[in-house]
């Protein structure tokens, strides 16, 4: 296929991702999952919003010095100031892009610009010029183009194409369109437009009436060679398209689509379960291409059929995605090298010889509680030690809990505060509820709960459970994650986590904005 059949993709999970509620990461965490995705071939990673937070900008910048193999962008609003720190982050950048922004629906245009249409016009393309002048690959978003009006998107479009704009994002920011009709759209602006043919079209579309996947494979078939997706379709509200489901369907459906991406497939899975475990959002277990179930099969009928020709009850193949490529079984006879390896395998990448040490002890100590470790286990394992080796106000010492049918729940905790210890103890509805108010008791966050959840990471009565809490205050939200055989201690350990990113002072949610 010629380049004209290649579809681009744009992965935001670093950026549109991190804004669905509870999903903030540290720029460490943001960075491993950037070099993920350039392992998966992604064509641009959005690393974030630069002018945001120094958090942010630290970010991308990092993400930009050392990604290499994928064009790395930063988002800004039609402002200069957003712009220009967009190119500051993005200096060391082998290919950089600048991703600027402005509402073009009526109902944005009147109510939160207050701007008329063609003022809007106008800063969108001094925004695209500034941008341009710092950097050669430029795209401009027409945000809630699924509600703005065919004809003024033809004008602005073209402006922004003449002011030097490389790429033409047409978002349906409120998940608000229909496949056959946003398609139309894809159609008429690529026809209408004069210039169209100087500028790549893109599309992100938003997951509110679960049409997200379904809008954006309309307008790839309407002409559209550009898609903005997020690993496990994560993003603000109901989420974004997913690029695995994306990806699969492009390469699935060749034969109809006639269109192809770069993707590094074999590399889906590891890439979803490590976003997974750091955003603390569990994969549902039907989830398409990356669900525990997707290539399960219960039925004796299907079970019969697989059995004698795959292709009867499965349209790909599990391997094609990252399931089962290595039979290896990890466990406490296993050694550094072979440990090694099945990183690697799975796009772990750690610093230096220091970080593998203490993710190798850890593998030890997890292995004399489980007979065989999983791949899910390993992934839990390394952010756990990564976590650890960052600075911890807060660190668990100790853990006695009791509980008893009939009797109320009691939990004795002691902490390590500063590197001083403290100790408490607390009753409660149950032994987590009592366990977290001992917590509270010296840590005396003042923040409230707003998620606990826990997920077993693989099968048997022996699995790890992971436990994500989520704590707000003040309008920060922060997403505290812990795995352990014990759920108790894991939910200690993950509460812990929260309170020592609170402590850290991250961002506020980052709802600046939603493209």
């Amino acid at each position: 296929m010629s380049n004209s059949d290649r579809v681009i993709i744009f992965d935001t999970t670093l950026r549109d991702g991190e804004q669905s509620p509870g999903a903030s990461m540290t720029g460490e965490e943001k960075l491993r999952i950037a070099k993920a995705l350039e392992r998966l071939r992604v064509d641009v990673i959005e690393a974030g919003f630069a002018i945001a937070s120094p958090g942010d900008f630290a970010a991308v910048k990092a993400i930009a010095d050392h990604i290499k193999d994928s064009t790395v962008c930063s988002l800004s609003r039609a402002v200069d100031a957003d712009i220009d720190r967009a190119a500051e982050a993005l200096a060391g950048a082998n290919s950089g892009r600048i991703h600027t922004f402005i509402a073009t629906s009526p109902i944005h245009m009147q109510y939160k610009l207050r701007m008329q249409p063609e003022q809007v016009i106008e800063q969108a393309v001094h925004a695209v010029k500034r941008a341009r002048n710092q950097c050669a690959d430029v795209e401009f978003s027409c945000e809630d183009a699924g509600r703005s009006e065919i004809d003024f998107l033809c004008r602005i479009i073209e402006a922004a194409i003449d002011a030097g704009a490389t790429t033409i994002n047409i978002p349906d920011t409120v998940g608000y369109a229909i496949p056959h009709q946003y398609a139309a759209t894809i159609g008429e602006l690529l026809q209408r437009v004069p210039n169209a043919d100087k500028a790549v079209f893109s599309v992100h579309c938003h997951n509110d009436l679960g049409l997200a996947v379904a809008n954006s494979l309309a307008a790839v078939v309407a002409g559209a060679r550009q898609v903005e997706c997020t690993i496990n379709g994560l993003g603000e509200r109901a989420g974004n398209a997913a690029l695995e489901e994306i990806v699969m369907a492009i390469k699935t459906r060749e034969d109809l689509l006639g269109v192809h991406t770069n993707i590094d497939t074999p590399h889906i899975l590891s890439t979803s379960r490590m976003v997974s475990g750091i955003t603390g959002f569990p994969v549902q277990p039907n989830k398409a291409i990356v669900g525990a179930n997707a290539f399960a099969h219960e039925s004796g009928i299907h079970q019969d059929g697989v059995l004698k020709h795959r292709e009867t009850y499965e349209i790909m193949s599990a391997q094609s995605v990252g399931w089962h490529t290595n039979k290896m079984v990890m466990g406490k006879h296993s050694g550094r090298n072979a440990f090694r390896t099945r990183l690697d395998e799975l796009g772990i990448v750690l610093a230096g010889e220091a970080e593998l040490n203490a993710a190798f002890a850890r593998f030890k100590d997890l292995a004399d509680k489980k007979h065989e470790i999983f791949d899910e286990d390993l992934q839990a394992l390394v952010s756990e030690t990564l976590a650890a080796e960052a600075p911890e106000h807060f660190k668990l010492v100790t853990l006695e809990v009791a509980s008893k049918t009939g009797e109320v729940p009691d939990a004795k905790v002691v902490i390590s505060v500063a590197g001083i210890e403290h100790s408490a103890r607390s009753a409660g509805s149950g032994p987590v509820d009592a366990t977290f108010k001992a917590l509270e008791q010296i840590a005396r966050s003042e923040a409230t709960l707003q998620l606990y959840s826990v997920n077993a990471i693989t099968q048997g009565t022996d699995s790890q459970g992971e436990v994500t809490v989520r704590l707000e205050k003040g309008g920060r939200i922060v997403n505290g994650n812990g795995a352990d055989t014990d759920i108790l201690v894991a939910s200690a350990k993950a509460y812990i986590d929260a309170l020592n990113l609170m402590q850290m002072g991250l961002k506020a949610h980052p709802q600046v904005a939603d493209v």
